[in-house]
C-alpha cells in the first residue's frame, strides 16, 4: 500500500513517557468549524488508556527512554475517520473503555483530528496516508522495544479503516488483526487492494458494512465481511433529509455502535454466511454445519474465535438483521408453512411469541410470499426480542391487496424452529389445521411437532 516517505520526518511522532505525579490527563483534540474551513496540518497524537486508569489518557511522547507502555500486553489502536466539524467522536472513549473491560491490554487512541478536520474531504484522504506513515513508525519502535506484531489489533472507522490497511501493508501484513468499521467509500470504491483496506493487510481482517450506498464500500474487503440489514439502510436511521445531519451520518456511524454492543455483550448477534442478502432473507443460509460445533460466526469483537475456519474459506460474506435501537440483536427462527389452498395465494406474515413476562414480534415482509397447495414455504423469522419458553403464539396473514375480497390462507401445518449454534434446535413447535383470515390475528398454543423431518 502506501510506502513510508520523507514526510515521516515532518510529522509529529507521539510516543511513550511516564506520567509524572499530578500530571493532568490528556484529551482528544477538540477543534471547530473554523479549523475545518481554514484547514489544518497533520499532527498525530497518541493517547494511551489502561486498566489502571481507564478514564485518563496519557499522551505518548517521543523519548529515548524505555517505553512506559507494558509491551508484554497486547495493544489495540482505535482510529477515527473524517471529522468535517472537528468535534471529538462521541463513541471514541466509550469504545476504549469497553475494550479494557473485555481484556487487560494497552488501548491507544489515534488522535489525528488535525488531519481529519477539514471540509475538504480529499485533503483528509491525503492526510490519512501521512497518518499511516506516522503510525507505522510508532509500531516499528514498539517492535524494537519487544512488542509482538501478532498481538496488535487495529480498529479503524471510515478513513481510519484504510489507515489501518496502509499500516498493515507497510508491515507486510504481519499485525494480528484489523477491524474495519464501514471503511470509507468515496475515493476508495473500485480501487485496487493496495490503495485501500484489504484482507492481506493483517493476519485476520474483519469488516462491517453499514452504508454501502453512500459513505461506505460495497465490495468485501476482509476474511469476513458483515452486512447488517443488507449493508445499506439501517433500522432506526432517518429516511429523509428533513432530519438534518443525522440523515447523512446515521447509517455510517451505526457500524461503531454495533461493534460496541458486541464488546459489552448486551446480546450476541449471529451472522449467516450467504451469497446475497435476498438468499439470507429467504432462509437459504441457515445451515451452519461448515463451522462445526461453534455454529455460524458471532458478529463483532469475538469473531476472531472463528479465525481458523474463516482463513480456510478465504473470504466470507455474512448477513444479519438488527433492531432499530439497543439491544440491536434479534432472535432467529425458521418458520415453515405448508398450505392447501386450491389457488396460489400471495402475502405477508407477522408472528408474535409470548412467554412468561416476555414477548417478541417478527414481520416477514421483505417481499410478497408465494403459498402453493401442498408446497412448503420456508421463511426466516427474526424476532425483536427473546422468549425463552414459548407458551403461546399468534400469526397474522395479509395479502396486501387494497381492493377486492379478503383472502384466506388454509394451513396444514406451521412449524417454528429456533436457529442456534450449528443446527436448529431439535425440538420444534407446530400447529396443525389452521385458517388464517386476512388481517385477523389468530392466537394459539403451539405443541411439539409430531414429525421432526417436516
Amino acid at each position: 500500500m502506501y510506502a513510508p516517505t520523507c514526510l515521516l520526518y515532518a510529522l509529529v511522532i507521539s510516543m511513550w513517557v511516564d506520567k509524572a505525579p499530578g500530571q493532568a490527563c490528556d484529551t482528544f483534540t477538540d477543534l471547530d468549524l473554523h479549523h475545518a474551513i481554514v484547514g489544518t496540518e497533520v499532527n498525530v497524537r497518541l493517547l494511551l488508556y489502561s486498566r489502571a486508569d481507564p478514564e485518563c489518557g496519557r499522551l505518548l511522547l517521543h523519548s529515548a527512554a524505555p517505553p512506559a507502555m507494558n509491551l508484554s500486553l497486547p495493544t489495540t489502536f482505535i482510529i477515527h475517520g473524517f471529522r468535517p466539524t472537528g468535534s471529538p467522536p462521541v463513541w471514541l472513549l466509550p469504545m476504549a473503555e469497553l475494550v479494557l473491560e473485555r481484556e487487560d491490554r494497552n488501548v491507544v487512541v489515534v488522535d489525528w483530528n488535525y488531519g481529519a478536520a477539514n471540509i475538504d474531504y480529499f485533503r483528509s484522504v491525503r492526510n490519512s496516508k501521512d497518518t499511516a506513515t506516522n503510525l507505522t513508525a510508532f509500531i516499528r519502535t514498539m517492535q524494537e522495544h519487544g512488542a509482538s506484531l501478532d498481538s496488535i489489533h487495529m480498529i479503524g472507522i471510515s478513513l481510519g479503516a484504510h489507515i489501518s490497511g496502509f499500516v498493515g501493508a507497510d508491515l507486510n501484513g504481519s499485525i494480528g488483526r484489523i477491524t474495519g468499521l464501514d471503511a470509507a467509500g468515496p475515493m476508495f470504491a473500485g480501487k485496487l487492494p493496495e490503495y485501500r483496506l484489504d484482507r492481506t493487510d493483517a493476519q485476520f481482517v474483519d469488516v462491517i458494512h453499514t452504508d454501502i450506498d453512500a459513505l461506505g464500500l460495497r465490495e468485501p474487503l476482509g476474511h469476513i465481511d458483515f452486512y447488517p440489514n443488507g449493508g445499506a439502510d439501517q433500522l432506526g436511521c432517518p429516511k429523509t433529509i428533513l432530519k438534518g445531519v443525522a440523515y447523512f451520518k446515521c447509517d455510517h456511524q451505526r457500524s461503531t455502535f454495533l461493534f460496541m454492543e458486541s464488546l459489552n455483550k448486551t446480546c450476541e448477534i449471529r451472522a449467516f454466511p450467504c451469497t446475497t442478502y435476498d438468499d439470507f432473507l429467504d432462509a437459504r443460509c441457515t445451515d451452519c454445519t461448515q463451522f462445526g460445533a461453534q455454529g455460524c460466526p458471532i458478529f463483532g469483537y469475538d469473531v476472531v474465535k472463528w479465525k481458523d475456519t474463516l482463513l480456510r474459506l478465504g473470504q466470507t460474506k455474512s448477513f444479519f438483521n438488527t433492531n432499530g435501537a439497543k439491544p440491536y440483536c434479534r432472535t432467529n427462527y425458521r418458520f415453515d408453512v405448508l398450505t392447501w389452498n386450491q389457488e396460489v395465494q400471495w402475502g405477508y406474515i407477522t408472528i408474535k411469541l409470548y412467554g412468561k413476562n416476555q414477548s417478541a414480534k417478527a414481520t416477514i415482509d421483505h417481499k410478497r410470499l408465494k403459498f402453493e397447495k401442498y408446497t412448503e414455504t420456508q421463511l426466516l423469522a427474526q424476532f425483536d426480542g427473546v422468549v425463552e419458553t414459548v407458551e403461546k403464539m399468534s400469526v397474522t396473514y395479509s395479502s396486501a391487496i387494497v381492493l377486492g375480497p379478503k383472502h384466506k390462507l388454509r394451513v396444514l401445518q406451521l412449524r417454528l424452529q429456533r436457529i442456534e449454534g450449528s443446527t436448529s434446535l431439535s425440538r420444534s413447535l407446530c400447529r396443525y389445521d389452521l385458517l388464517l383470515k386476512e388481517k385477523e390475528e389468530v392466537t394459539f398454543r403451539p405443541i411439539p411437532c409430531v414429525d421432526s423431518n417436516f
